[in-house]
């Protein structure tokens, strides 16, 4: 099977700053939200205070402003456009999605592409994480919990943060755009989980 990093791999971008985007478009009250996440902003970016996941669960509190599954739709009606044309062009129906945005946002690429999709698992109300978020190493782990004798033959991720995926292919690429370049393994990165 081939496995593929979501946003900014196949995804031109990321879908979740964009489906943000989109919902304060759409509900004017997630404006009121602006001044507490730009100091979370500061603190993590900046100041390095805390982690990625607890930076993104004071991002998700726009949450409570949505109507989650009408506004899913509605993006993706709107977005689907922005999968990449040579992803679309190889796509088999084993490709696996591992991304650490939000499973609810992600979810209904399941049916619009038949893809299989492993993703963080974020309550679509309160934007809290239920586990840990999906990234780095814990793209591993979750790809075996649910493909236990899993065999990925090609990977393809655009930050080299996904080495523990790039290691246990077959052949790992780096998509810069919609350039495909072998995955030069002297490139491995420690990310701030």
């Amino acid at each position: 099977m081939n496995v593929y990093d979501f946003d900014n791999t196949i995804y031109k971008g990321d879908s979740t700053r964009d489906f943000y985007l989109f919902c304060l478009k759409k509900h004017k009250k997630i404006l009121l939200l602006l001044p507490s996440l730009g100091l979370e902003a500061l603190k993590y970016y900046v100041f390095k205070i805390g982690n990625k996941t607890e930076f993104k669960e004071k991002m998700y509190a726009f949450l409570k402003f949505c109507d989650t599954q009408i506004d899913i739709k509605e993006f993706w009606d709107s977005h689907l456009c922005n999968i990449k044309e040579w992803y679309l062009k190889q796509k088999n129906a084993d490709d696996v999605i591992i991304s650490a945005s939000p499973q609810f946002l992600l979810k209904p690429l399941e049916e619009k592409l038949n893809i299989t999709v492993i993703a963080s698992d974020v309550d679509s109300k309160s934007g809290k994480y239920n586990g840990i978020n999906c990234y780095y190493d814990e793209k591993v782990r979750r790809f075996f919990e649910i493909y236990p004798n899993g065999h990925i033959e090609y990977f393809y991720s655009d930050h080299y943060s996904d080495e523990p995926l790039a290691k246990i292919a077959d052949k790992a690429f780096i998509v810069d755009g919609d350039n495909i370049l072998e995955w030069d393994h002297s490139k491995h990165i420690k990310p701030n989980l």
